[in-house]
Formats: C-alpha cells, sequence, structure tokens
C-alpha cells in the first residue's frame, strides 16, 4: 500500500510512540477493505507498538479505531486517511499512544477539564485543505479526554449517509448526532463553542490588557507583516484576529508568491503565525472587531470588540482582509451548504456525476469549472459580462471541455431548491430579457470578493467599493492609523502584494509614532 520513501518516513514518526497502541479494522469483501487492510499491514510492521486487529464491529465497512492497548478506542477513521488525511492519521497514532498535541497548556487544561459525552463526526472529502484541521483537532481532542469520541467519515465512500443527512458541503461536523458546524474550524474555535463560559472570561482578559504601541487588526498576510515588522521596532505589538491566516485559509494551490516555488493556503498560514511567534506579539485569536473609536491628538485610538472588550493603542493597522462576494438572490443563503457552495476543492467531490453550475467567467470561475469538470457530471458555466474574464489559457482549457457549456450576459436571479436542497438555477439573459432555468444539483459561487470593512464605514474614508482608501505610505484620513492588504484601495490582490502593504503600513505606524508625543 505505501511505497518504499513513505514507510521510512513513517517509520521514524512511530519511533515516538509513547505507549503501545490497536488498530482495530472493520473489513469486508470490497476492494476499499483490501486497500485498507494493506495500509493498516504496512503500519504495523513498522513498529512492535502498534497491534492490528481485524475483530472490529463497526457498522461502518471498511473502517478503524487507533486505541492505547487496554482502553477503548476513542479515534476512528471510516475510509483511506490518504491525500490530505494522510497527515491527520500520523498525528491520530501518536497522539492515541500518549503524545501530546501542540496545544497551549491552557487548551489542554481546558479539553480535559469539560464534562459530558461528546460523540464527533466528521464528513470529509480527500481533496478538501480544509477538512484535516477540523479532524486533526477533534482527534487531539479526543485522545486527550476520554468522554470525546470523534470518526472521520469519507463522504465518497458512504454516499448512503451524505444523502441521508443532505451534506453537500465539507468538512461537516455532528455531535451527537445533531449538526455541529461546517467548514474549516480551529481548535480554538471548536472549544470556544462548547465552552459557553469562554468567551466572558476572553473579554475579562482582553479589558485587562495594557494599550498597545501599534495594533493590528487582521491576522492574514498583511497583518503578519505589519506585527513582524512592528514587533522588530521592539515596541509593543498586538495582533487581533478573526481567524488567523485569513483567506489564505480558504486557498489550495499558491504559485506565485516568489521563492516559494509550490505551498497551499493552510501550510502558508501555520507559517505565517509561526513567524509571528518569532516575536514578542500579543495574538489575539477568534476575536472579532466590532466598533473603532479615534483618539484625538495625543490620546489613544480604541476597538470595540464583539464581545465587549476595548483594547486601546497609539497606532492601528487595519488589515481586516476580504470575503467571498455573494449573489444575494433569493435562495442563496436557504440553500448555502445544501447545494450552493464556495470551495470547489472541498465540496466538488460530493456532486459526483451531477449537474452543477459555476457562477463567474473571471479566473476563480474558469479554474473551478475546469477542476469540477473532472468530477461532475456536466458544468454550466454562467458570466455576467458578454465575454469571459479569465486568462486565455485557462479560457482554451474550459472549451476543450466536453462536459462543460458556457452561457455569457446571464444575470443569475434565484438559486431555487426542493426537499431542503439545490435543484437549480435562475438566470436573465440579459441580451434578450427573458428568462432561463436550469435544473442543477449546485451551485459554485466565483464572483470575487468583498473588504472586511462594514465596522469601519463613517470613521475611515473608503471607496464606492467599500475600499479603505490609504495613500503611497498606507495613510488612512485619520492620523495614526494605517490600512494595508486586500481591505485597501491598493490595486491587485495578491499575497505578496499584501505583505508588502502590511510592512510599508508598519513602518509608517513606527515613523508616526516616532514623530507623535505619548499619550499620559
Amino acid at each position: 500500500m505505501l511505497d518504499a520513501n513513505i514507510k521510512t518516513q513513517l517509520k521514524a514518526y512511530l519511533e515516538k510512540l509513547v505507549d503501545p497502541i490497536e488498530l482495530v479494522a472493520s473489513l469486508d469483501d470490497s476492494d476499499k477493505s483490501r486497500e485498507m487492510r494493506g495500509l493498516l499491514e504496512d503500519i504495523a510492521s513498522l513498529s512492535d507498538k502498534v497491534a492490528l486487529l481485524e475483530n472490529g464491529n463497526d457498522a461502518r465497512r471498511p473502517s478503524f479505531a487507533i486505541g492505547r492497548v487496554g482502553e477503548p478506542a476513542r479515534i476512528r477513521f471510516a475510509g483511506l486517511p490518504m491525500g490530505h488525511e494522510f497527515t491527520s492519521l500520523i498525528l491520530a497514532l501518536l497522539q492515541a499512544s500518549g503524545y501530546a498535541p501542540k496545544f497551549s497548556a491552557e487548551q489542554i487544561e481546558q479539553i480535559r477539564g469539560m464534562t459530558g459525552q461528546f460523540r464527533f463526526e466528521t464528513y470529509i472529502s480527500l481533496s478538501c485543505h480544509n477538512c484535516p484541521d477540523v479532524v486533526q483537532a477533534l482527534n487531539a481532542m479526543a485522545a486527550l479526554n476520554p468522554k470525546i469520541q470523534h470518526v472521520m467519515i469519507d463522504g465518497a465512500l458512504f454516499q448512503d449517509e451524505v444523502n441521508t443527512r443532505q451534506i453537500m458541503a465539507v468538512p461537516s461536523v455532528y455531535l451527537n448526532g445533531e449538526p455541529f458546524g461546517n467548514g474549516r474550524m480551529t481548535i480554538e474555535e471548536i472549544v470556544a463553542k462548547l465552552d459557553t463560559g469562554a468567551e466572558a472570561r476572553d473579554a475579562a482578559k482582553l479589558a485587562e490588557k495594557a494599550p498597545f504601541d501599534v495594533l493590528v487588526v487582521g491576522g492574514g498576510p498583511a497583518g503578519a507583516a505589519a506585527a513582524v515588522y512592528a514587533a522588530r521596532k521592539g515596541i509593543r505589538t498586538g495582533v487581533l484576529a478573526e481567524r488567523f491566516g485569513g483567506q489564505v485559509m480558504d486557498t489550495l494551490a499558491i504559485e506565485n508568491l516568489i521563492s516559494v516555488p509550490h505551498t497551499d493556503g493552510p501550510k502558508l498560514g501555520r507559517a505565517l503565525e509561526e513567524h509571528v511567534k518569532e516575536y514578542e506579539v500579543d495574538i489575539m485569536n477568534l476575536q472579532r472587531a466590532e466598533a473603532l473609536i479615534p483618539g484625538e491628538a495625543g490620546s489613544f485610538h480604541e476597538v470595540r470588540l464583539a464581545n465587549g472588550a476595548v483594547l486601546k493603542a497609539r497606532a492601528l493597522i487595519l488589515a481586516t482582509g476580504a470575503r467571498w462576494r455573494e449573489l444575494n438572490v433569493p435562495g442563496e443563503q436557504e440553500y448555502r451548504g445544501r447545494g450552493v457552495a464556495y470551495c470547489p476543492h472541498c465540496d466538488g467531490p460530493l456532486f459526483k456525476g451531477k449537474h452543477v453550475a459555476v457562477v463567474g467567467g473571471g479566473n476563480s470561475g474558469v479554474e473551478a469549472a475546469i477542476d469540477l469538470a473532472g468530477i461532475v457530471g456536466h458544468v454550466t458555466l454562467l458570466e455576467f459580462g458578454d465575454a469571459l474574464r479569465a486568462d486565455a489559457v485557462l479560457q482554451n482549457k474550459l472549451y476543450s471541455l466536453a462536459n462543460v457549456t458556457v452561457i455569457k450576459s446571464a444575470q443569475t436571479t434565484e438559486v431555487t431548491g426542493a426537499q431542503g436542497k439545490v435543484n437549480g438555477l435562475t438566470y436573465t439573459d440579459r441580451t434578450t430579457g427573458q428568462s432561463q432555468h436550469i435544473a442543477l444539483e449546485g451551485v459554485f459561487v466565483q464572483i470575487g470578493l468583498l473588504p472586511n470593512t462594514d465596522w469601519l464605514k463613517g470613521v475611515v474614508n473608503l471607496s464606492r467599493f467599500g475600499e479603505i482608501e490609504v495613500d503611497a505610505k498606507g495613510q488612512t484620513n485619520v492620523p495614526g492609523i494605517f490600512g494595508a492588504g486586500d481591505c485597501t484601495t491598493v490595486p491587485y490582490k495578491q499575497i505578496i502584494i499584501a505583505m508588502a502593504e502590511g510592512a510599508k503600513a508598519s513602518l509608517s505606524a513606527f515613523d508616526h509614532l516616532i514623530r507623535s508625543s505619548a499619550p499620559a
């Protein structure tokens, strides 16, 4: 099952096992069961601390559980954890043996202190780049607390369950049989959702923080760069982020970050966070800014958070990034996660053999249509304008595919559905004015970005597109407040440009500080 090179690497990892573990397989006569048996035999052959048993009685077959010898197994894989999930398998083997996850001491204590019974099920696709974060977080929690169980379920392998539960987006997490969450979730987000008192405790801690010299709002490439440059000046620096890594975490292949030929969003997001942690930066993750109160000359700027806490700083760098633009038509929100999707890489495998639409004829839309064409039965791409806007090489590839239809001058007006899921899309032909309906089972929205600046209206100057207006130094119209990255008027929304703009804004903020008197 595993080639020699992977076996060598895996053997090195298995040397870190703390206590002996058992792999308990539940198999049948299917080809996938034979593949799973081969994988488990390979793992067991690489360490004398791993035993393979084939007496599992799980109803999901093929599946296998991982547990410490003499204890009930709490981590399970229903499907082959290969591709993006192979790392999840390695970590599960180590953590089930007693190897500590890389959580803070506070997080570990919080997880171990949870009471009640938590039975998690996570439906994934092996091509999903967001799914491993959720799987790994829940596996680690199960390893730490005997009251927590977790099973990863390959949606492509257990289609009956997917259809019964009408799962059309991954990762989809169920807790004790009820929906718990969709999409990428960090360990902090999961624990906060379970621990209802965490928000109040966070607010109290944040309210006690001393004012910052520079407070960066946003944890994407621009925010991370700004934090590094500020911290290197030796000034008190903080980063406030809803999700460290930002939209990068939802990006698959990244091949235009100069000097890094190939990487992916989650990997880059983790690298950004690790780089910031090299310095004395106060990272406040999972915190949403709700209001900005600019200070007068010689006083602090204030940022009020959703939990009620207020942070103060001499200088602010706004690097709040952008989010996927929505269609804003009837049916979109109703069927979100029930056929309406925004990530073709994550959710595409759930639409195998089905008819789907992609709305958007730019690079993102055409790339999505090309990727989906290799999985689904048929793709209809709808473009509002009278011509596609994607690069010529992408258009040529798109038109070479037999199972793709392109419709131009199409204004999407409604997403339709029945029995809780999408069944079609209605659009207006902008040439004739006639309304048309297409029978579909999925709609992928790829129509660009919106800046995350709603909370700044009336405080700093915004463009008609909602972008923060900045000058060549990243300055806004308010002294001491700077902007950087995709939320600003700087053209070309690219990772490398956001990083550069974050560094520039940070240098400008430092220049502002040394030329200004400190508040009393």
